[in-house]
């Protein structure tokens, strides 16, 4: 049998390399849908016996064909132009469980958790990270692959994709313990049966793996199209259901996954905000910058010990908004789901400050940073940052951003009627998204250009800061 790996630029090298050292294939091959392949790159693959190929240059008895969920091409298309007598199609998300299982038969006592939707992945990360950070997590986010080890987040690598093959890619990280970054007393090269990880949060873009013990959906807020229109977001991330257990937001459930509803219903539980039929769900809520309070019940939660919980937690969290909350409701289900302690949870939840460069809350010197950066920013996100200032006067309000980051482009017409209903705010506008949103208000506002010099211009003028851009955080990080 041989195996071909669809697309080098999506994990495609880290999958072939794994697979050429499986014995069960003859020939390993790779096509570079993309040509992004550099020639370092295609040195070690040779070296590793990997064949580049395109598709009409595969010759093949029997072939099995690994294949990105977003490929734009169909499976006809593919056996259309290789000349196989018998073809087999698996996702690279299920590549990747099928090299971890040997590995996870091995230490079936970690707690495993993917966590895939639109919005809100990172931040359920960084606050599950807190609630099990006596577990030592192993963590592959968008912001890297990080180990945390008393209370000490170790990056082992940056500038990683949530693409599958990058779980493989932090497991292998953290499993050598000659990586120093890894090395708690071990001996340099050794290789051992130790691990320094006790659980693991791995974030995943268009879906999951199938290995999560829970599998945590997000949400689906927008519904995009993926595959050249041959699929979309929610078909991608309905892979959650392959976990041992789900949580998912009620609202998501009910209108993407009636069928899913029926077929796993001894292991789904729901979060909602407004939905008290959910599993877990939040009343009492006070926005609050400096910590929002909320009570969260939480009844007949299933457990991955086959156990039902229910009870009540009054949590205090940094949260701006309801989207926030919904992030906390997801995290809180996977934590019970998980059997976490409510003391884990409620002091996890208390020590979560956001993310720096995203969502979070700084100080320079007496003068207050609040930063609300996301590629999916929208007007009720906006509405939501400046109804919590409970002294507006005191603060300079900073919106802006790029466009072209996300399917979903910002209503600059509803942000303009927001703003001109706020007569009375120190408004900055900034970047290609506020130069547009200024043209379409009624009133004057102030227009820099650089969003550093917008907050250094409110900073002169004493103003606290409330700086809402829409961008991807770790563009920002390389101006």
């Amino acid at each position: 049998m041989d195996c071909l790996i669809i697309d080098a630029t999506h994990g495609g090298v880290k999958l072939a390399a794994e697979f050429s050292k499986l014995d069960k294939y003859e020939n390993i091959y790779l096509y570079d849908i993309y040509n992004t392949l550099n020639e370092e790159e295609i040195t070690k693959l040779t070296l590793k016996e990997v064949k580049i190929r395109k598709l009409e240059e595969i010759e093949s008895d029997e072939l099995i064909v690994v294949y990105p969920i977003h490929l734009p091409l169909s499976k006809n298309e593919i056996i259309e132009k290789i000349e196989c007598t018998e073809l087999d199609f698996i996702t690279h998300h299920e590549a990747v469980k099928l090299l971890l299982k040997d590995f996870f038969k091995k230490y079936p006592k970690i707690p495993k958790i993917e966590i895939t939707g639109v919005k809100g992945k990172t931040s359920s990360v960084f606050m599950l990270k807190e609630i099990l950070k006596d577990l030592h997590p192993l963590i592959l986010s968008s912001l890297g692959i990080i180990q945390v080890r008393d209370n000490h987040e170790i990056r082992l690598k940056k500038n990683v994709s949530i693409t599958p093959a990058n779980i493989k890619e932090a497991v292998d990280l953290a499993y050598r313990i000659d990586n120093p970054a890894c090395n708690w007393g071990c001996k340099k090269n050794e290789i051992t049966d130790f691990i320094n990880y006790g659980s693991l949060i791995l974030e995943s873009s268009l879906g999951v793996t199938g290995i999560g013990d829970v599998g945590l959906l997000t949400n689906i807020v927008e519904n995009y199209p993926i595959a050249k229109n041959r699929s979309d977001a929610k078909t991608a991330k309905s892979q959650v259901f392959r976990c041992g257990k789900i949580a998912i937001k009620k609202e998501t459930l009910d209108k993407h996954y009636n069928d899913e509803s029926d077929r796993f219903k001894d292991k789904i539980n729901t979060f909602s905000i407004d939905d008290e039929k959910s599993n877990v769900h939040a009343k009492d809520i006070n926005y609050d910058i400096d910590g929002t309070s909320l009570k969260v019940i939480y009844e007949n939660v299933k457990t991955i010990n086959d156990n039902l919980l229910s009870g009540c937690l009054e949590i205090e969290s940094f949260a701006m908004g309801p989207h926030h909350i919904e992030n906390i409701l997801g995290v809180i289900t996977t934590a019970l789901t998980l059997e976490t302690s409510e003391t884990d949870i409620i002091n996890g939840l208390a020590n979560y400050k956001g993310i720096e460069g995203r969502t979070n809350i700084r100080n320079v010197g007496d003068l207050k940073i609040i930063e609300e950066i996301n590629p999916g920013i929208n007007t009720k996100a906006i509405e939501f940052s400046i109804d919590m200032l409970k002294n507006p006067e005191k603060y300079c309000i900073i919106i802006g951003g790029d466009y072209g980051i996300t399917c979903e482009e910002i209503d600059e017409e509803k942000v303009a009627g927001l703003l001109n209903e706020n007569v009375d705010l120190n408004l900055i506008l900034t970047g290609e998204v506020g130069r547009n949103i200024n043209e379409k208000l009624n009133k004057s506002a102030t227009f820099i250009e650089n969003y550093n010099d917008a907050i250094k211009y409110a900073i002169n003028r004493k103003l606290n800061v409330l700086f809402i851009y829409r961008s991807d955080y770790r563009k920002l990080s390389q101006r």
